[in-house]
């Protein structure tokens, strides 16, 4: 069998006795992977283990619609195609399993290394297979499982599955951008693939995000709610289903974090973006000129200047299965020069009473001389939550106002002060994600940064001294 590196920081386990029970194995799927890995002083990573927990959770039927986000190179298939197929049919011996890849010789290729380990393993596992099964594609087990792989164009006519695992179904940077194989793969998807499925049957698919319309996103668009996704990016953001810090590596026992930054300069930001960090973004021009943004090191002397907080307010925690909006607040010092700088950005995503918590230490620890700008929904809520914090924050700077007009409208303004070169931040940790919000507007996944950044300039420029005077060419276009 080949597999991806995966050696753990710590030395690996015993190989197991050959004599392992077959009760063992099927009990758990990380005993049946640190068998076979054992073998060749590998372990599960942090990540594989996760995966495995989810996969597990297939084979249970506590999840039935499994979507698995990760970047090339996480060993994903190992664990997915390989591996666990072999252990499903030891949870559920008379089923039918069909793996599916972009092309068959994919799909062959993982049913080959599936089948040597029924081989290899047959006493552990507690089945064989079938005397006489030589073919690589199709096997049948001692038990009556049935395994059939074939790519996405091949037949599938007179097939059922208890498991469908569809493992890169795009097969390159091509398909991903033609219009044409993405409604191929989804037509098939639907038609297909989910026809073949046995009433309770069950799907995993593993891949990389490779564009904003692929296959995930259609299905994720379409039906959300029934689809339990694990996205784990290559370089952790905030929330990370591993408990990492921002910026930490997936796997860096086989790829750290330097060697993963020289590869997003190799590749570029948008293929950076889709295939590793399973974010894909649109290949259209952003509103605002990222490159002519100022990183500058210390907070300049804000004397004569207008300091605002604004905030983007949300109310829903992340579960790790929803993608909630951010509550944001950006502080935004425009100085007696004119010059706009972002002084600082809070952004998180926690309940309502969080939220509350996090505006108040703002105000406390900003001081009284920060103007502190709210959003005022319409409705009755929206102005009960308003006049909750009026008396919450009594004694500071107070302004609420609803926004007006569209959110690309409200950040015309700022993208001009961006484009004459007005517009510096304050060097910390969360320059890069706002900037990457920044670049992605208005096609981007989320906008609460841009939203609440447009609100703070609105806000310091209506009640700042006039500023020197600037070309800006961006508003006359």
């Amino acid at each position: 069998m080949s597999r991806a590196p995966g050696r753990s920081e710590g030395p690996a386990p015993d190989r197991p006795e050959p004599g392992l029970a077959p009760e063992a194995v099927r009990a758990d799927l990380v005993t049946w992977a640190e068998h076979v890995m054992g073998a060749d002083g590998l372990i599960p990573a942090a990540h594989h283990r996760l995966l495995m927990a989810r996969l597990q959770a297939v084979a249970e039927g506590t999840i039935d619609r499994l979507m698995v986000l990760m970047p090339p190179g996480a060993a994903k298939s190992t664990y997915s195609s390989v591996l666990f197929p072999v252990w499903w049919f030891t949870r559920h011996p008379g089923t039918s399993v069909i793996a599916t890849c972009h092309t068959a010789d994919l799909a062959k290729h993982f049913a080959r290394q599936a089948r040597s380990l029924v081989t290899e393993h047959a006493a552990a596992l507690g089945y064989e297979l079938q005397g006489g099964e030589r073919a690589t594609s199709r096997w049948v087990t001692s038990t009556r499982g049935q395994y059939f792989a074939t790519g996405v164009r091949g037949p599938l006519t007179g097939r059922r599955a208890d498991l469908a695992i569809i493992d890169d179904p795009i097969r390159g940077m091509a398909d991903a951008e033609s219009p044409r194989q993405r409604n191929y793969l989804w037509d098939w998807y639907r038609s297909d693939l989910i026809t073949r499925l046995k009433p309770r049957g069950r799907v995993v698919i593993v891949m990389a995000r490779w564009h904003q319309d692929d296959l995930a996103a259609r299905l994720l668009e379409h039906n959300e709610e029934e689809w339990t996704v694990l996205r784990l990016p290559a370089l952790a953001e905030v929330d990370d289903p591993l408990g990492r810090l921002p910026g930490q590596a997936l796997w860096p026992e086989w790829e750290d974090e330097a060697a993963l930054l020289r590869k997003r300069d190799q590749v570029g930001e948008r293929v950076w973006s889709a295939l590793f960090q399973q974010d894909p973004r649109p290949d259209q021009d952003s509103l605002f000129e990222v490159t002519k943004i100022e990183i500058i090191a210390a907070p300049p002397d804000s004397a004569g200047g207008m300091i605002v907080r604004a905030w983007d307010l949300a109310a829903t925690a992340s579960d790790g299965r929803n993608d909630p909006d951010y509550t944001v607040g950006v502080k935004l010092l425009r100085d007696a020069a004119g010059r706009v700088i972002v002084l600082d950005v809070i952004r998180q995503r926690t309940s309502a009473l969080a939220v509350e918590h996090a505006l108040l230490g703002a105000a406390e620890a900003d001081g009284k001389s920060v103007l502190i700008s709210l959003p005022e929904d319409p409705g009755q809520a929206g102005k009960s939550q308003v006049l909750s914090y009026v008396r919450k924050l009594a004694g500071y700077q107070l302004k609420t106002s609803r926004d007006t007009g569209s959110k690309l409208t409200r950040a015309l303004p700022v993208a001009a002060q961006i484009e004459a070169g007005n517009l510096a931040l304050v060097h910390a940790a969360w320059n890069h994600d706002f900037i990457d919000e920044l670049r992605d507007f208005p096609f981007g996944r989320k906008d609460d940064q841009v939203d609440a950044l447009a609100r703070a300039f609105s806000d310091a420029a209506e009640m700042s001294a006039p500023t020197r005077r600037i070309s800006l060419p961006f508003l006359a276009r």
